[in-house]
């Protein structure tokens, strides 16, 4: 199995944040078995997150995408995936839910960027994120996966 890692993110391609995320991952898979046929870097643009995901996906079974899905308003991803794959957006109840569990928790205000958060793509199934507020996502289609 090929495996493709996608890393978005403005702050990779100007230097301002080294990519660690990638040499983890590769490492990762590498002791796993798994290649890893290719790593691209994407910046927070929506056309150049979709055709990245689209290169990556004619080349590798699986994309494994880092960045992106946070609450600011540069982070596209999520759109990018959803034009991809020519699908909409639901509203995951459950997850707006545990988020604001947390933030109430943590004492701090729930706010309309958090809402948008929990927008999904269709067909998107959802893994739960313990590190951080935004979910991640697993996309199939054709024999081809794409996480985030």
């Amino acid at each position: 199995m090929k495996v493709h890692l996608l890393t978005i993110g403005d702050e990779l391609l100007i230097g301002q944040v080294v990519d660690t995320n990638s040499a983890w991952m590769g490492r990762q898979l590498n002791l796993a078995g798994i290649q890893v046929a290719g790593i691209v870097s994407a910046p927070d643009e929506h056309d150049d997150i979709v055709d990245a995901i689209g290169h990556c996906l004619q080349r590798s079974q699986v994309v494994i995408m880092t960045g992106g899905l946070g609450p600011t308003k540069d982070d596209v991803t999520k759109k990018a995936i959803a034009e991809y794959y020519g699908v909409g957006f639901v509203f995951s109840q459950e997850t707006y839910e545990r988020l604001v569990r947390i933030f109430q928790r943590l004492g701090r205000p729930v706010t309309e960027a958090l809402r948008q958060q929990c927008f999904m793509p269709q067909n998107a199934e959802l893994l739960l994120n313990h590190m951080g507020t935004a979910p991640g996502m697993w996309m199939e289609e054709n024999g081809r996966v794409l996480i985030s």
